[in-house]
């Protein structure tokens, strides 16, 4: 069984403009994980999307949910990226985090 990441990130945004920055930002959060190939199947379903990528080997799935004032990642990290779990989630927060504040 995985370790689940949740990480909910508020935004001043809008549901629009936050979904079209982590349209953009995606990649810059999937090469977060440990060993993974920058590559990934996502699909968006209205305002979620979802996600499986390769790391060191294993798969890695999650949705990532887009919501008028903020957006919400629930992470799968199967075996052996458990383990680091808390320290990705740091990481993936701070990426979020960066990826919605206002420029």
């Amino acid at each position: 069984m995985g370790s689940p990441i949740i990480i909910s990130i508020p935004h001043q945004l809008g549901r629009a403009e936050a979904r079209r920055r982590i349209e953009g930002g995606f990649a810059k959060i999937v090469h977060l994980l440990p060993g993974s190939s920058g590559s990934a199947n996502e699909r968006w379903d209205g305002d979620r999307l979802i996600f499986t990528v390769a790391a060191l080997g294993q798969t890695v799935s999650g949705v990532i949910q887009v919501f008028d004032t903020t957006v919400q990642m629930d992470i799968q990290l199967p075996g052996v990226l458990g383990v680091i779990a808390s320290g990705l989630k740091a990481k993936l927060q701070k990426m979020g985090h960066l990826l919605l504040t206002r420029r």
